[in-house]
C-alpha cells in the first residue's frame, strides 16, 4: 500500500541529494510532485526517472528558492495542475562560505541565512494557504544537527540558519496544529551528497566525519528520504514540532 496515494507534494532543492533522493521515494509512494532547483538538465533528469519508473505526475520548475515569485508558483503548479497540496518538503539549502566568525563576511552570511531560512519562511508563507484549503498536512524543513547538538568551527552562518529552522517549525506547529497542520525538522547527520563532500573533501576528513557518528559512516541520501516519507505520512500523524534527529548517534558520542 502506498504511504503518499493520492497526495500532492513540493519538494524544494530536488536536484540532488536528499531532495532528489525524495523525490523518487514519494513518487514510488504515490505522490504526485512539483518539485523545484536551480539547475534544469538534473531536474529533467529526475522527472525522467520517476517517469521510467511508471510515475507520470510530477513537474518541475526551475528557478532559485530565494525568490518569492517562484515559492508562489510552486503552490500555484501544486494547485493548477494536481488540485491541491498536502505536504511540503522545503529541503532546499546552502553550506555557504565556511570561514571563522571574524572573517566571514557579511555577504556570505546573509546569503547563507537567505538560502537556508528566509527561504523556508517564503514557502511556509505560501504553502499554508493551500495546505489549509485541504484541510491540513504536512511541512517539513530540512536542518541539521550542526547547531543543535553540535558547534562545528568554520560554520558559523550554516548552523544559526539551521537552528533557526528549528524555532520556526516550533512556531509554525503551535500557530496552525488546531487546524490540521503539522510541522517538523528534519536534522540529518553527515550524508554522502554533493553538499556534504563539500566538508568532506579528503579521505581524512571523511574519516574524521564518519568518526563523529556512533555508526561510523555517512547516511545515504535515501536513509534521510526515508524519515522525510515518515514526517510526510499518516504514520506520524501525532508527530508536530519535533527536531526529528536522522544523524547516525552523532549526539550521543561527540
Amino acid at each position: 500500500m502506498m504511504q503518499l496515494a493520492g497526495k500532492v507534494a513540493i519538494i524544494t532543492g530536488a536536484s540532488s541529494g536528499i531532495g532528489h533522493a525524495a523525490a523518487k521515494l514519494f513518487a514510488r509512494q504515490g505522490a504526485q510532485l512539483v518539485v523545484t532547483a536551480r539547475r534544469q538538465v538534473q531536474l529533467e533528469h529526475l522527472l525522467e526517472d520517476i517517469r521510467r519508473e511508471g510515475h507520470p505526475a510530477a513537474v518541475a520548475v526551475v528557478g532559485d528558492i530565494t525568490d518569492p515569485a517562484l515559492v508562489q508558483e510552486l503552490v500555484d503548479r501544486a494547485q493548477g495542475h494536481f488540485g491541491g497540496l498536502d505536504i511540503a518538503f522545503n529541503n532546499a539549502g546552502t553550506l555557504g562560505e565556511l570561514a571563522p566568525l571574524s572573517a566571514l563576511s557579511r555577504s556570505a552570511w546573509q546569503h547563507t541565512l537567505d538560502t537556508n531560512l528566509t527561504s523556508a519562511f517564503l514557502c511556509a508563507q505560501a504553502q499554508l494557504p493551500a495546505l489549509l484549503a485541504r484541510g491540513g498536512g504536512s511541512l517539513i524543513f530540512t536542518s541539521t544537527f550542526v547547531g543543535h547538538t553540535v558547534g562545528m568551527p568554520g560554520m558559523a552562518a550554516y548552523a544559526a540558519s539551521k537552528a533557526g529552522l528549528i524555532g520556526l517549525t516550533q512556531v509554525i506547529a503551535a500557530e496552525y496544529g488546531a487546524q490540521g497542520i503539522r510541522a517538523n525538522a528534519l536534522l540529518p547527520g553527515g550524508t554522502d551528497t554533493p553538499m556534504g563532500r563539500g566538508v568532506a573533501n579528503t579521505p581524512e576528513a571523511l574519516a574524521e566525519v564518519e568518526g563523529l557518528h556512533a555508526l561510523k559512516r555517512l547516511a545515504q541520501p535515501e536513509e534521510i528520504a526515508a524519515a522525510a516519507l515518515f514526517l510526510a505520512s499518516s504514520a506520524s500523524s501525532f508527530i508536530t514540532g519535533t527536531a526529528l534527529q536522522v544523524e547516525g548517534g552523532i549526539s550521543i558520542v561527540r
